[in-house]
């Protein structure tokens, strides 16, 4: 098989899981459930993934290339304050809830049971996203010393894993609160974003 053919199955898969994730929890998809939506027998996508941990963390890896699309457009700007520099990366992620949704809520499961070279894979993806982060604070802010650029980007990338779980608040959840008496301000996706950056810059 050449590896052309193989990368359009991979993708096919891909992005069978994708739109099953939209609708589906994760521990209610199955390997079965995404051949369902392919053109693959369900024995065939074994030939591709080990598990649909793997096939998730595809996904994930997908998800951040298509980010780093966005950051590439970020730092080919010519200047940006930090303000500017705090909506652009808030839009950014805005635009990519379902990366953050995969990174906070199935994130373990989906390295704990993906061979080292799916996470290899992944992780490749998620160290190019760092370094152009990091690439734009040293490019926008002279100001910023490598201490500081490197404390932005351990504290951010962390502080991502968070976002999906409070931007995102099911019916239930409101109900919960409610009942708890947990007086609670709901804010946006690109809220939160922006709120976070802007405390780790100090403005």
């Amino acid at each position: 098989m050449s590896r052309k053919i193989e990368i359009v199955r991979k993708e096919e898969i891909i992005k069978a899981c994708e739109e099953l994730y939209k609708t589906t929890s994760f521990n209610e998809i199955s390997i079965k459930l995404i051949s369902e939506k392919t053109t693959f027998s369900r024995p065939s996508i074994y030939n591709y993934f080990n598990t649909k941990e793997e096939i998730f963390l595809a996904l994930a890896t997908k998800e951040y290339y298509k980010w780093i699309e966005d950051l590439n457009k970020i730092y080919n700007k010519e200047k940006l304050s930090k303000d500017n520099f705090a909506n652009e990366l808030a839009h950014s992620l805005e635009r990519r809830s379902n990366l953050l949704k995969l990174i906070s809520v199935n994130m373990y499961e989906m390295e704990e049971n993906s061979s080292v070279e799916c996470v290899t894979e992944f992780k490749i993806a998620y160290g190019k996203s760092m370094d152009i982060v990091r690439n734009c604070l040293i490019k926008f802010f002279k100001d910023m010393n490598n201490k500081e650029v490197e404390k932005f980007i351990y504290t951010f990338f962390p502080f991502m894993i968070g976002i999906y779980p409070y931007a995102v608040v099911t019916d239930k959840k409101r109900e919960a609160m409610k009942k708890a008496n947990i007086h609670f301000k709901y804010y946006s996706l690109f809220e939160i974003v922006n709120m976070g950056i802007k405390k780790m810059l100090g403005i």
